[in-house]
């Protein structure tokens, strides 16, 4: 047997070798590569006081991933959002804002092409506190205030005149209203005064008569 066709079989069994080896390597190299489930997690806390729930994405091959989030309360669910993310080696975050309640239930389902579409295991279950928020202030009326009672009004003063005295029964002093209204003057007194000499001078008159008869 020549040394020619011994020298060709063992070429081609190196070959062989070789490229089994080197599709094992590309075949771990494009594992490696794949997007996983495994590759993203998520979790719910606090930022400051608002709460959030963090999904991380370590994808190293940049997979776009669609993340949904959804509370889940006695067999129901509500989504509470969705957003996009591009995996890195580092890993790539997004946040979803969640007042959540403490120990509240969340499930979070992830879509990355063909190669992803399932739920992160385990679901996410809030911590056993919640974040201390900040009460809201309560919003400005827009109604109309209430109208105010009046004051009660002051009675306006009476403008008619007061009321005229009765008339007195009791005698005016001399001088007095009286006189004025009869028409008295300072006179009277000399007036009064020689009626009474007359009167005087009449009476003598008549007791000089009868002493005269009587003789």
């Amino acid at each position: 047997m020549s040394v020619a066709p011994r020298i060709t079989s063992r070429s081609a069994r190196l070959a062989v070798v070789a490229c089994g080896a080197a599709a094992l390597t590309l075949g771990v190299a494009d594992t490696a590569l794949a997007c996983n489930i495994s590759e993203f997690s998520a979790e719910a806390s606090c930022s400051g006081e608002q709460g959030v729930i963090t999904v991380v994405d370590k994808d190293a091959s940049g997979t776009p991933a669609t993340v949904s989030v959804f509370l889940s309360t006695d067999g129901s669910e509500k989504l509470i959002g969705t957003q996009d993310v591009t995996g890195t080696r580092e890993g790539a975050t997004v946040t979803f804002k969640e007042n959540w309640q403490p120990n509240a239930t969340y499930r979070v389902h992830v879509k990355a092409g063909n190669q992803v579409d399932e739920d992160i295991k385990p679901n996410v279950t809030a911590p056993g506190k919640a974040c201390a928020t900040t009460p809201e202030k309560p919003a400005p009326s827009t109604s109309a205030p209430a109208p105010s009672k009046p004051a009660p009004s002051k009675p306006a003063p009476s403008k008619s005149a007061p009321a005229a005295p009765a008339p007195s029964n009791s005698a005016s002093p001399a001088g007095g209203s009286d006189l004025a209204e009869t028409g008295a003057s300072s006179n009277t007194p000399i007036i009064a005064g020689i009626a009474a000499l007359l009167v005087a001078a009449g009476a003598g008159v008549v007791f000089a008569l009868r002493r005269k008869t009587s003789r």
